[in-house]
């Protein structure tokens, strides 16, 4: 080959390599271009709240802010805990605009401290008795918490709505000293008591009615009578930064869209006739 033809066959293989890298130039700009229209159409909420959410109420509370931000264009953080905890949260970093708590009596607790003012009512936090797949224990009633040799697990006392709850009832029991001797373990939130649950290291817990996995444990009703059946409130923290934002969450939780929410969940969505005689 002669140098001529040496130079002439470079130039090409120059040009081809020339035309190549221009085609996939222009094959990726499309792409760049997309990827930049895909995310300046992504929703971006102009404005957001914090919400202190029960971690027992995560499951419809997600809903709900997803449903809310899809109606309205406002985000919803959350805060997830048992409601001590998350009054401890409030009172030390005055920050958030929403309350759901499990009970009232944990809202009764925030406002004595100036965390949180008046509320609407959600749903019903019932709680129940569930036990290992089968009942090995033959475990009938709460009574049967004090039986020596029992392995219960509870909510803590001072963290938890469920935990407060089942306290009362051992108390209008009289067994409460019988039933302590039993306890394994508390947890700081109702989650872990299912947790605990469906990993078999307990004999015995008190969920409420919304947290019962049919398919790991068996469950059964505490009577009315004994019962001490929480109900939800939702409303606006007195230091949120955020008013119209905050009490607009709070009327669609409360309204029957947010509460249908609820229902979907397992809740039985205040107020219901069945626990008309219960108090807030």
């Amino acid at each position: 080959m002669t140098q001529k033809q040496n130079t002439t066959l470079i130039i090409s293989i120059a040009l081809v390599i020339l035309f190549i890298a221009a085609a996939c130039a222009g094959c990726t700009a499309p792409s760049q271009e997309t990827k930049s229209t895909a995310a300046a159409t992504t929703a971006v909420p102009a404005e957001s709240i914090l919400v202190f959410s029960g971690a027992g109420l995560k499951a419809p509370m997600e809903d709900a802010g997803k449903a809310f931000t899809q109606k309205y264009g406002i985000g919803v953080q959350y805060s997830y805990g048992g409601s001590g905890v998350l009054i401890t949260q409030m009172n030390l970093t005055h920050k958030g605009d929403v309350f759901i708590p499990g009970s009232t009596n944990e809202w009764k607790t925030a406002k004595a401290q100036g965390l949180v003012d008046s509320y609407q009512l959600v749903a019903y936090h019932v709680p129940v008795i569930v036990v290992q797949k089968g009942n090995p224990k033959n475990i009938a009633t709460l009574k049967d918490f004090a039986q020596p040799g029992m392995k219960i697990a509870l909510g803590d006392v001072d963290a938890t709505a469920i935990g407060k709850a089942g306290a009362k009832m051992f108390k209008k029991l009289n067994i409460t000293a019988d039933v302590e001797k039993n306890v394994v373990t508390r947890t700081p939130t109702i989650n872990e008591l299912v947790t605990i649950m469906n990993a078999g290291q307990a004999d015995a817990a008190i969920l409420t009615l919304d947290n019962v996995k049919t398919d790991k444990m068996d469950m059964i009703e505490i009577p009315l009578t004994v019962n001490e059946v929480l109900i939800t409130p939702i409303g606006v923290t007195t230091f949120t930064r955020n008013p119209d934002a905050a009490a607009k969450f709070v009327a669609f939780v409360a309204s029957d869209e947010g509460k249908a929410i609820f229902a979907k969940h397992g809740f039985p969505i205040y107020p219901d006739p069945v626990y008309a005689n219960v108090q807030p």
